[in-house]
């Protein structure tokens, strides 16, 4: 890793691939970059929905919410790249940056921004950038097994009911997300629970909280014991605002809440002095915006939740963080609206991750550089449909490239009309070969009915939800097919995921990264390494059973077939149930026999 002089005109560095030539300007406090190199591919960039390679593409460095269907907009926006000519590079800055990428490279960015090159093949390449970033810690076990979630779980006996059908179906399951859990105020009191509103930092315990009454939870933190029981472990939804209350609805904690940050400056400011409050026509519009960046936020904050953890709650997900979006905001450490645009996200998902420590799980939208620290990134909101699944695999391949480690995804995708039984069974199976294998679902309704109305009724995404909407009662067994063969695979992906982390690289890699010598690994873009030991090429069209998969060089078994294969050749997977191969030569020594 060098670091570029751009106070100089130009640098010219020579690799074994050829030479590369940049010039810079700097005007109006901004420094333009211009490449000129012989390459054909360009990779990274975060979590990007729109293409895998993004040659010919302009990307703006930004993080962004989009509900569904992101195009180029990104929730995990990074500001590095590489390319196949055998140099990548880094803008170190939270301001939002510009790339573009046609025969020269452009790239726009604040003038007091440092600038890295990076040369050598693509994971080399990937491994120093992780390195210089920071440490990657390997998620705990459990973490690996199926995760199941619904946003419609708003009570002990709906999470009850999940309990029995995991049972009456025979699915395994490792980790439930319960979203709408808390009193929608406060975001850390169970929803239903009577207490004594406590002030500032004072901390809650347990046993503050009566649930004679509750509607919604008559004793969490039992349940909470008897799902660990069962080896099921619980994460909670979180969202990183003070909320300003609907029309007509007090909450006295949450009024005390706001009062103490404003009191005690532990929200983000504006630098006329008046509190920032996220702008209307935007998600939890009105709400404070907690400052992660000062020290005191943080003891509060977390003051109010570690009982949660105390109960034995395993983690958090940690949704939003995207709230960013005037210019004069400013933080405790001096951040200005243009830093907060981006860094904001990872400031608020480090202060989790830092505080849960290990043993736990965090489970976040949004990221900027540093998000491989925080691990684990889920793809956010999307539509049930086909072109949604092929998003989400570019997203995860784009999020390999720039240095993500750890990966999810919702099965079958989180918004409108429920999956046909094919798009559900698609989903599920490249589900089953990610890093995260998780199904969850939008509010009954819909998130957001006025833009985009869900299905009728029940629209849960769970097996037996899907079977019983869709009237196909056999969709269960197939189903569940794939979830037992997770389990079989946890070992493995636990032991890779160990590696992965310990070398600083992705669990999931494309062709490329592996064979950059080999052309065609630049053109098969939808297969990738799932670990060492396993390539995947997975089913992301409509109604097809079977596809071309090319094969890199080396000898090849099919996952389910058996079959031998020789590398170097293209073949037709129509001999396998999902186009799944071993690498021979490896110690990947799982049965995989159907039950």
């Amino acid at each position: 890793m060098i670091r570029l002089d751009t106070d100089k005109k130009s640098e010219d560095i020579k690799n074994d691939k050829g030479a590369i030539a940049i010039t810079y300007l700097k005007e109006h406090k901004t420094c333009h970059a211009v490449i000129k190199a012989n390459y054909k591919h360009v990779y990274g960039l975060g979590e990007k929905f729109d293409s895998i390679d993004q040659k010919g593409h302009t990307c703006i460095n930004c993080v962004e919410e989009k509900f569904c269907n992101q195009g180029d907009k990104t929730y995990c926006s990074i500001p590095f790249f590489f390319t196949d000519a055998g140099f990548g590079m880094f803008i170190e800055t939270d301001c939002v940056t510009t790339f573009e990428f046609d025969d020269e490279i452009r790239l726009s960015f604040p003038e007091d921004a440092l600038l890295y090159f990076f040369q050598g093949e693509p994971l080399s390449i990937i491994k120093e950038f992780n390195n210089y970033i920071g440490i990657i810690n390997t998620p705990p076990k459990y973490a690996f097994g199926p995760w199941v979630s619904a946003n419609r779980w708003n009570s002990q006996n709906s999470v009850e009911e999940t309990i029995r059908n995991l049972e009456k179906y025979d699915f395994p399951a490792t980790v439930l997300v319960l979203e709408a859990w808390s009193d929608e105020a406060t975001f850390y009191v169970w929803n239903g629970a009577k207490y004594r509103e406590k002030d500032g930092k004072e901390p809650f315990k347990y046993e503050d909280f009566d649930f004679s009454e509750s509607q919604c939870w008559n004793d969490p933190k039992q349940m909470v014991e008897d799902l660990l029981k069962k080896g099921i472990h619980t994460v909670l939804w979180q969202i990183p605002v003070y909320k300003k209350m609907e029309e007509g609805i007090y909450n006295l904690q949450n009024a005390m809440d706001e009062q103490y940050a404003i009191d005690n400056k532990l929200c983000l400011y504006k630098t006329d002095g008046e509190p920032y409050r996220i702008p209307e026509g935007n998600w939890f519009a009105g709400s404070l915006v907690p400052d992660f960046s000062n020290p005191d936020t943080e003891k509060s904050w977390f003051a109010k939740r570690q009982y949660l953890l105390d109960m034995g709650i395993s983690g958090f997900k940690t949704d939003g963080g995207e709230f960013i979006y005037e210019d004069n905001v400013v933080s405790h450490d001096t951040k200005t609206g243009r830093e907060l645009k981006n860094a904001y996200c990872q400031q608020y998902t480090k202060a989790y991750y830092d505080h849960l420590g290990k043993g736990h799980v965090l489970f976040s939208r949004a990221g900027y550089t540093g998000a491989q620290c925080t691990p684990i990134l889920w793809a956010g909101d999307h539509q049930s449909t086909y072109e949604e699944l092929k998003n989400v695999y570019t997203a995860a391949i784009s999020a390999a490239c720039s240095g993500i480690v750890f990966w999810s995804f919702d099965i079958g995708g989180f918004a409108g009309a429920l999956p046909s039984a094919d798009l559900y069974l698609k989903s599920t199976q490249f589900a089953c070969f990610c890093p995260i294998m998780q199904w969850h679902s939008e509010p009954d309704g819909g998130q957001f009915k006025d833009i985009l109305k869900s299905a009728e009724g029940n629209n849960e995404r769970s097996p037996w939800n899907m079977a019983r909407a869709l009237e196909m009662p056999e969709l269960i067994n197939e189903i569940r097919k794939w979830h037992h063969l997770r389990m079989k695979l946890v070992p493995y992906i636990y032991k890779e995921a160990e590696k992965a982390a310990e070398k600083e690289i992705p669990l999931m890699r494309p062709l490329f990264m592996e064979n950059p010598t080999d052309d065609k690994a630049y053109e098969w873009e939808n297969e990738y390494y799932f670990g060492n030991d396993l390539l995947v090429a997975p089913l992301l069209e409509e109604n097809i059973r079977n596809r071309k998969v090319y094969l890199p060089k080396g000898k090849w078994k099919g996952l389910f077939s058996k079959k031998e294969y020789e590398g170097n050749s293209i073949i037709d997977s129509e001999k396998e149930e999902y186009p799944v191969f071993i690498r021979q030569g490896t110690d990947f020594d799982i049965d995989i026999e159907w039950e």
